[in-house]
């Protein structure tokens, strides 16, 4: 029995995707629900899996190519056994672990194994069903410097191979070159972000925060909340989630969004945590944030960023959002202006801890400081409400007892 595999049915703000990644081949066996392809699209990889035992017979859409929502990708015969085993052939023995790891890349790794010149059949995958994941890839290139003194067979050993490891020397003169496409994720971030400086009265607001309460408290009650909650590490974010939702409650405003010429009030707040992936930016959102206690957020945050390293996130998980949080400080920026998430009218950034010296009561004091952004959109938002916003949220972290008193 023949059945149609097609691509996901994608959401309205999805037009179309990529084929990444066929990890089966036609006539390849394989087992329900296990994977058959990767479909990138600019927010999320979308995985489409067999919808029974069985063998895909032709495959319609090769990798590259450009896929449209429930499109046709495959035929699949159900029941079928495949190929099985290949048969005991030198040449085709020899081909095979190449082949099957080109296979097993996902997105990221695949992204990074192209970047660095890596032979993918030479790194062991630990992913799912043996897919050779980002970290894989990693654990590869740390562990490369090691095996670069180790004589490797030349006769085997391809140029690209060569160059990933032991990298030539650059010759005097010589000005090197690479060129590689866009993911989609990226060329989508790269869309919105200019929209939103094209789009609305951007302006950014600064102040600077006192971290030592935080600091002290975490310091005090990390071990007993890590043991407390199931290893769940108590960090600074929740502080900060926190934080802004409260200050979200009583500036209603800056919760805000605009639609057209409307104003829409959220009577919730959804916050969404930026993060940093090898394909670009993802803003996964915490949902319903006011009532999620700290080790909820932490949790959810963890869980949340690691899915998004993966490519594992849904596209409900990414979408929505009344209020962003950036955290360039994880990479030491001490000052930013982060940009707009539109249809969010603000963003909050924050910055590396660094000690200075403060005037305190008239004495000075080395304190660990950090510098806070609010961008925000002035066509929504005035200086005054934006400015007042964040000094709340400077209050509040420095006092965190405000935060459980509601003062």
């Amino acid at each position: 029995m023949s059945i149609e595999i097609k691509a996901p049915a994608f959401p309205e703000s999805i037009a179309e995707g990529t084929v990444a990644t066929w990890h089966k081949q036609p006539g390849e066996a394989c087992k329900r629900d296990e994977v058959l392809v990767d479909i990138e699209t600019d927010k999320v990889v979308l995985e489409v899996v067999a919808p029974a035992d069985g063998v895909i017979e032709t495959v319609l859409k090769a990798a590259g190519e450009i896929v449209l929502s429930q499109e046709l990708l495959a035929t699949f015969k159900e029941g079928a056994g495949g190929t099985g085993p290949a048969p005991a052939k030198p040449v085709v023995e020899d081909a095979k672990p190449v082949v099957d790891a080109e296979q097993m890349l996902n997105p990221a790794a695949r992204q990074l194994v192209e970047e660095n010149n890596l032979d993918a059949s030479a790194i062991k995958g630990t992913g799912r069903g043996g897919r050779i994941t980002k970290e894989d890839v990693l654990k590869h290139l740390e562990s490369q410097p090691a095996k670069a003194a180790a004589p490797a067979p030349a006769a085997t050993t391809s140029p690209s191979a060569a160059v990933a490891t032991a990298p030539a020397p650059v010759l005097e003169g010589q000005r090197p070159e690479r060129r590689v496409p866009m993911t989609r994720l990226r060329a989508r971030v790269a869309e919105r972000l200019l929209d939103a400086t094209q789009t609305t009265a951007m302006l950014t607001t600064f102040n600077e925060v006192n971290m030592k309460p935080i600091m002290d408290l975490r310091a005090k009650y990390k071990d007993e909340f890590m043991k407390r909650h199931n290893g769940t590490k108590l960090g600074f974010m929740s502080f900060f989630v926190r934080a802004s939702v409260e200050a979200l409650k009583r500036f209603p405003i800056v919760n805000a969004s605009i639609d057209g010429n409307d104003i829409v009030y959220h009577g919730y707040q959804d916050i969404g945590v930026a993060v940093s992936t090898e394909r670009g930016l993802v803003v996964p959102i915490l949902r319903n944030a006011d009532f999620m206690s700290l080790a909820d957020m932490e949790r959810t945050i963890a869980e949340l960023g690691e899915k998004a390293r993966d490519n594992r996130l849904g596209i409900d998980e990414i979408t929505g959002g009344t209020f962003t949080i950036t955290n360039g400080g994880v990479f030491g920026s001490l000052l930013s202006t982060p940009i707009l998430n539109p249809p969010q009218t603000a963003i909050l950034g924050m910055h590396k801890i660094q000690e200075r010296p403060m005037a305190v009561n008239g004495e000075v004091k080395i304190l660990p400081m950090m510098y806070l952004a609010l961008s925000y959109d002035h066509r929504l938002i005035d200086g005054k409400d934006a400015v007042s916003f964040l000094i709340e949220i400077k209050d509040l972290l420095e006092e965190p007892a405000r935060i459980l008193l509601d003062l």
